[in-house]
């Protein structure tokens, strides 16, 4: 029997009724990676002898009567997060060779709740791109389309998944991260409200894994069920036991909602600042139509909706601030000369990107100021939806670009180009204001491609969007198998 594309809840219980061991199911997936991962390159880091050892631990705590969440289940981590004895590089060239000597949170999480670690997985230069490619580990192909992006940065993950290469894995989104590469490969992720699972060990090589509260940036879950995203994310969350940890303990409100008749949804496909291509648009309503016929309200629209506009441009700007926080000064004032040419009429997001790369303090905090409102006004909107469902970027999965100006790179919406990084603005309508977002298949494009949808949810309230997941996954089917 081949277990590579079980849901991790099956699996679980396959493991408790004795059908299979954990050495069975690792070595299984250690044979699947050896086999496939030539054509795919999702799996850049491979611990296949302590997985072994790990795997024949399990099964030895299970027959002790033990008997933990993720027991013996082979799962995937992504390279930018420490596991101690492998290397952490986030693809740079000059950290080749870094070492971390301990795990990141939640890769000690993941081994307290017993999963079996089968090695890292491949993500783009720095995080910093759509695409998953990097001069040390290579590219990850998209294992529907070898010649198109399996997504980033979280793309080694997404793809790992796709191809039964381990049946969960973690992930990271500032710019949908996590959300962009499922809905490239067909998979589910979820992208947690903003400080609700601790980041500390997933930072740059060499540099201190300190407590710090990330702006944007949150981890998450990845998987190839609702169900088995909500199993894991239930390890991941929680403050980290050096500062929140030391007084909070978490208890995430239950799901709004158990019967789909019961959600309230506003569905949009249209963006002021970029087209909806007509795949994604075919996806989205997909997943309109199974609301409706589920006998949820759907509006299209509702005065309530903070400005799509205003929130996409502060988005970028907080954004592209951070980005360039680690600037070399010469890189830096040659930012700031090129933004003072920029004309006041220029309201495009690329003059958007740049002012944000030069923003003053004082800057940052008049756009944090702004945020707030925008928090307000979705907190006010909650008071009356539940979910809103929309794009994660325009496109299914495009060809790999690997243009090293990612200024000169184009996105083509059913003919039509933009600038490469406008297709962010949907992934930035949950991150700027740190909303959970859950990544789900809703099918696939008339090429054959893999097209997901993001159900954003109220803030903490995550348990919402995943179990309105799990009701659509029922109602229009979830992952399959690529072909």
């Amino acid at each position: 029997m081949e277990w590579n594309f079980r849901t991790a809840e099956n699996l679980v219980a396959a493991l408790r009724a004795g059908e299979v061991t954990s050495a069975e199911l690792i070595d299984e997936a250690i044979a699947r990676i050896g086999r496939d991962d030539k054509g795919i390159n999702a799996v850049c880091v491979r611990d296949f002898d302590r997985a072994r050892a790990a795997a024949h631990g399990a099964d030895q705590a299970r027959a002790r009567g033990e008997d933990r969440p993720l027991l013996g289940l082979p799962v995937t981590v992504k390279e930018s997060f420490n596991i101690a004895g492998l290397p952490t590089t986030w693809g740079m060239p000059p950290y080749r060779d870094f070492v971390p000597a301990e795990d990141a949170v939640q890769v000690s999480r993941l081994k307290a709740a017993g999963a079996v670690v089968l090695g890292k997985t491949n993500v783009p230069l720095g995080l910093q791109d759509v695409q998953s490619f990097n001069e040390i580990y290579g590219t990850t192909n998209n294992p529907w389309d070898h010649g198109r992006t399996s997504g980033g940065s979280s793309g080694g993950s997404a793809a790992a998944l796709a191809a039964g290469f381990g049946v969960l894995s973690i992930g990271s989104d500032i710019a949908g991260s996590l959300r962009t590469p499922a809905h490239f490969c067909g998979v589910y992720a979820h992208k947690p409200t903003l400080g609700l699972a601790a980041p500390r060990g997933m930072v740059l090589p060499h540099a201190p894994a300190l407590p710090a509260d990330l702006d944007l940036a949150v981890v998450g879950p990845m998987a190839r069920t609702a169900r088995d995203l909500t199993l894991l994310l239930d390890v991941m969350a929680g403050p980290d036991p050096l500062t929140l940890g030391v007084a909070h303990d978490l208890a995430l409100p239950p799901a709004r909602h158990e019967r789909l008749r019961d959600f309230r949804v506003l569905v949009l496909d249209e963006h002021p600042l970029i087209a909806t291509g007509a795949a994604v648009r075919a996806g989205v309503n997909r997943v309109a139509d199974a609301l409706v016929d589920g006998g949820a309200r759907v509006e299209r629209r509702s005065p309530l909706l903070p400005d799509l506009t205003e929130a996409a441009v502060l988005y970028t700007q907080l954004l592209f601030s951070s980005s360039v926080a680690r600037f070399p000064v010469e890189a830096y004032e040659q930012l700031r000369t090129r933004a003072a040419g920029l004309s006041a009429d220029d309201q495009s997001l690329d003059a958007a990107r740049l002012r944000g790369m030069v923003f003053s303090h004082h800057d940052w905090i008049e756009a944090n100021s702004r945020r707030e409102l925008h928090r307000h006004g979705w907190r006010q909107f909650f008071a009356e939806f539940d979910a809103v469902v929309c794009p994660i970027t325009p496109t299914p999965a495009f060809p790999h670009d690997h243009n090293p100006d990612p200024r000169a790179r184009r996105i083509d919406i059913d003919g039509v180009e933009y600038p490469y990084f406008d297709q962010l603005v949907w992934a930035g309508l949950a991150t700027m204001p740190g909303l959970p977002a859950t990544a789900i298949p809703a099918g696939r494009s008339p090429e054959g491609l893999p097209v997901g949808v993001q159900l954003i949810g109220p803030m903490f309230e995550d348990r919402t969007p995943l179990r309105l997941a799990e009701l659509l996954e029922q109602k229009i089917g979830g992952f399959q198998v690529p072909k």
